[in-house]
């Protein structure tokens, strides 16, 4: 008899209504006929997708615990229907030694409810080569805070790590340091929250990217662009064959939003003019989503348009937000596996994750698409206590969240 039997659900690539049986947490069998389990779960019809791959939060742990922790964050993600996160390294100390990666490590592995993988932060070649046996998911590198100098030198020592036929991810927050430093300068006087968008205008991500791309083939480097948000940009990556993530928030506001919102949509790369930045409509089956999770204080988000963290808690949004747009015609179903799951699995080599078959993990997220309601902050996980889609209404959301074969969250319920 298996651990645990979903009966009565649908799956994307199956005609008929299947049931799936759950065994040492994984996918062991997936039939039209009836199967029994020493647990089981009635589905009534609902639509069950892999769970959910964020390669890109900052859970700020260690250091930074009172903006979120291993703890909270790991539960607004397993809320939100996610199932594996990569967490960023700009903590306190960073995660760029190895002593410091592998307390991180421990650290998640006490607190987290999901699955997870670290991405490094760069520092000497000997310490990088010391983390490479720890198997970050990728290098991350912040080009906004360094120099050109600084950039062809990471980029170089990056090149030496790994094996040939195993070298380690490049991750790159793009945005050029010399032009934001230059646009914020001339902007310094201005007071309304909109000009920050104009502070690290479209052109600073657009000359990173290039850059960035130029960087990689000089030193055979393999890139990936972080909250890539202006369209050039996404043209010069697709072109040169380099992956790339898009966040909720540039994907369904514009610079405009920040009249609305003031400060608290503040975030890096800032939301785009309309028409240089991406929208929905870019999104498609080789796309990716990772929500850029970074939550600070009230108090850090509302200290005035230069002073004011950055940053957008979205774990808890994100997949209610896009299935909206599918049950407005305005986005494709067969898209929400492959932008949430199957590509980051693949681009991040996630061995058996990603996929419902039989022999992977069973890591999974019961869909209800009829599921109708106003997000409310109040109601979540996470320690932020602000988001601008906070009071937006949804039609579409997770109604279960399975980890290992363990169900983690049902009905808006952690467990």
């Amino acid at each position: 008899m298996f651990d645990l039997v979903l009966k009565n659900l649908k799956l994307l690539d199956y005609s008929d209504e299947v049931s799936i049986a759950i065994e040492d947490g994984k996918i062991v069998k997936i039939s039209k006929s009836s199967i029994e389990g020493g647990k089981e779960f009635d589905l009534k019809g609902q639509l069950v997708l892999p769970g959910l791959i964020d390669p890109h939060v900052h859970f700020r742990d260690p250091g930074l615990t009172y903006k979120e922790d291993f703890k909270t964050g790991s539960m607004a993600a397993a809320h939100g229907g996610f199932t594996f996160v990569m967490d960023m390294p700009n903590t306190v100390p960073k995660t760029n030694t190895y002593k410091v990666f592998k307390e991180k490590q421990k650290i998640a592995e006490s607190k987290s409810l999901v699955n997870f993988g670290l991405h490094a932060g760069y520092s000497t070649l000997d310490e990088m080569e010391k983390i490479l046996e720890l198997n970050p998911m990728s290098f991350k590198v912040f080009m906004d805070l360094e120099t050109d100098e600084k950039l062809e030198k990471i980029f170089e020592d990056i090149s030496k790590l790994g094996e040939e036929n195993k070298k380690p991810i490049a991750t790159v927050h793009a945005e050029k340091r010399d032009i934001v430093l230059e646009s914020t300068k001339n902007l310094a006087e201005e007071s309304e929250a909109i000009a920050y968008s104009y502070g690290r205008p479209a052109e600073s991500e657009d000359a990173s990217v290039a850059q960035a791309i130029e960087l990689s083939k000089k030193y055979g480097v393999d890139l990936h662009i972080c909250h890539l948000s202006t369209k050039k940009s996404m043209d010069l990556a697709i072109s040169n064959d380099v992956s790339f993530e898009f966040t909720p928030h540039h994907l369904l506001y514009d610079n405009t939003a920040f009249n609305e919102f003031g400060t608290i949509i503040k975030t890096n790369p800032p939301l785009r003019e309309k028409g240089k930045g991406i929208t929905v409509n870019d999104l498609n089956e080789n796309s990716m989503i990772g929500t850029d999770h970074a939550p600070h204080s009230l108090e850090e988000k509302t200290k005035g348009v230069w002073d004011s963290s950055p940053g957008i808690p979205s774990l808890e949004t994100v997949l209610s937000l896009l299935l909206t747009e599918v049950n407005k015609s305005n986005l494709d179903l067969n898209l929400i596996p492959k932008i949430f799951s199957e590509n980051a699995a693949k681009r991040f080599n996630l061995e058996d994750k990603g996929f419902i078959k039989e022999g992977y993990d069973a890591d999974l997220v019961v869909i209800d698409l009829k599921k109708e309601g106003i997000f409310d902050m109040d109601t979540f996980y996470t320690k932020a206590e602000y988001s601008p889609f906070d009071g937006l209404s949804y039609k579409g959301k997770a109604t279960m969240t399975i980890v290992n074969g363990e169900i983690v969250m049902e009905n808006d319920v952690l467990i």
